[in-house]
């Protein structure tokens, strides 16, 4: 491990968690392409320390606002501190903090069942090139032929559950938590920006989850500079990356990200075949 990779790998975590492209995947290939060695554990809890940190640091007045939303006797809470694309005197829903409970729970309960396959048989670059652009098709698809009119407080229970489904699948290699979230969400009819902003607040307890189990390990271990770099890293990308793509789809739409991971994943075929 050298510093450069420490912050490399930092970039592409706080990038690839939060953009439509596949963190995990990316965490896979990388090494895999430049031959670099494994990090270990410790490194590994501080990319996702530092994408919490981030979600956190983003959307902490929103998690305000929707547990107080929750608690009112009123249908919406307290308007929302950001821009959402749906409207300054927009409010979050009483119902959504329970909604967001509901839609993590298959992605807990499969990442306990399927874990050790994540880290082992999922990690196969090939396989990470057919999640890579199979994904990224129907997130094209979603894109350019679902109706987004939907805003965050349309998002009903059985949305919930269907979203948390396809959260779920992402324990594979290049799926993409956030694309198959937003995925989903553009099928079900939301809004581009209500759809990223859905599946962000929905990566907050995963990501909080993975880190707390992992953390006496962390603790335990022996955390230096890299495991430093890569957690203020990760959060600062991370952080960079929820605002750009709240922005983004906001005007523009999420095609770049299909041709994207088409590209990527040519690539590693075609190094697949000449290593």
């Amino acid at each position: 491990m050298t510093l450069f990779q420490a912050i490399i790998l930092g970039l592409v975590q706080g990038l690839g968690e939060f953009l439509p492209i596949s963190s995990s995947g990316h965490l896979v290939i990388l090494p895999w392409l430049f031959d670099f060695s494994d990090p270990g554990l410790s490194f590994d809890i501080a990319l996702h320390l530092g994408t919490l940190i981030a979600i956190v640091l983003y959307f902490w007045k929103d998690f305000v606002n929707i547990i107080s939303a929750s608690l009112s006797s009123s249908p919406l809470g307290r308007g929302c501190p950001k821009g959402t694309g749906e409207g300054k005197n927009y409010s979050y829903s009483k119902n959504l903090l329970w909604l967001l409970i509901l839609a993590t729970i298959p992605g807990a309960i499969f990442g306990l069942l399927f874990e050790k396959q994540a880290e082992t048989i999922f990690r196969n670059p090939l396989l990470i090139a057919g999640t890579l652009s199979i994904a990224g098709l129907v997130l094209y698809l979603a894109d350019k032929y679902a109706l987004h009119k939907k805003d965050i407080n349309g998002i009903t229970k059985k949305d919930a559950v269907i979203i948390g489904i396809s959260q779920a699948f992402s324990i594979i290699p290049g799926i993409s938590r956030a694309g198959a979230t937003i995925t989903s969400g553009l099928f079900l009819g939301l809004s581009r920006t209500a759809a990223a902003r859905f599946s962000f607040l929905l990566s907050a307890p995963i990501i909080f989850g993975a880190t707390i189990i992992k953390l006496p390990d962390f603790l335990k271990s022996s955390v230096g500079l890299y495991e430093i770099i890569a957690i203020i890293t990760a959060a600062v990308s991370g952080y960079v990356a929820i605002a750009w793509l709240l922005n983004f789809v906001e005007k523009v739409s999420y095609k770049v990200f299909f041709w994207y991971r088409l590209l990527l994943a040519v690539i590693i075929v075609i190094i697949w075949f000449i290593k």
